[in-house]
């Protein structure tokens, strides 16, 4: 028999078998393919942020579930256009419309996974009580005002943009008022956690992020209604 039929005879087989591989391929690819929800695509954000982004272990990865959607917005804006540093999610949101933003945090503002254990610690009573009294009263010879005239007697934040301060760690408040304070992070202008931040020392920020870590969750811990407060000094990421 001459070669060249049965080499024809051979590529045939070998591109009927190659093209059925490729379809075969092709159909588990499919099958296995992600669903194009919001919910698979913020599979990156579970990573940091836990999978209802109820926060990790890590101190430095806050929870993101319940809070208000325009305070969450807010913050993917700040990361986008570098007013909030840090470069893994600067570069996650570089590239991100400002819809695609907002539908990522309407998403988690839906979320209302279990709060953690508070924390615990070993600060002084004595700092524990000025951590108290920032929080509650704030401090009038710095001009500071209360955590709560902001963030809510159940310091679960306020619509549309204040966000809830209870489950969170100790080091990420903290973290977050010295990154205020050294002007790394900024809001819209008039920028009022700069103001207050620039107002505590050291000893007040440890002392008042301890104490806020250490509050448990009220049973709602819904943020409360929109103008609810009236609050003690201008911020230009809330309506006043």
């Amino acid at each position: 028999m001459a070669l060249k039929p049965i080499f024809h005879r051979i590529l045939a087989v070998l591109v009927v078998s190659s093209s059925g591989l490729f379809n075969l391929a092709h159909a588990e690819t499919s099958s296995l393919r992600a669903p194009d929800t919001i919910a698979a695509r913020v599979q990156a954000c579970a990573i940091c942020h836990g999978n209802q982004g109820e926060g990790t272990d890590n101190d430095y990865f806050p929870r993101l579930a319940g809070k208000p959607a325009d305070y969450l917005y807010n913050q993917l804006k700040h990361f986008r256009e570098g007013r909030r540093k840090y470069a893994p999610m600067n570069y996650l949101v570089t590239y991100l419309s400002d819809d695609y933003l907002r539908e990522i945090a309407v998403y988690y503002a839906n979320l209302h996974p279990p709060y953690p254990v508070p924390e615990l610690s070993n600060l002084p009573p004595s700092q524990l009580e000025r951590g108290r009294r920032i929080a509650l009263h704030g401090d009038s010879t710095k001009n500071v005002p209360a955590c709560i005239a902001c963030h809510g007697q159940a310091l679960t934040g306020m619509e549309p943009a204040i966000p809830g301060l209870v489950g969170l760690h100790a080091d990420y408040i903290s973290a977050q008022l010295g990154a205020w304070r050294s002007g790394i992070r900024h809001a819209t202008a008039p920028d009022c956690m700069h103001t207050v931040a620039i107002q505590l020392s050291d000893t007040d920020i440890r002392a008042v992020s301890t104490w806020l870590a250490m509050q448990p969750a009220p049973p709602n811990a819904a943020p409360a209604p929109a103008g609810s407060l009236k609050l003690p000094l201008s911020c230009g990421s809330q309506p006043h």
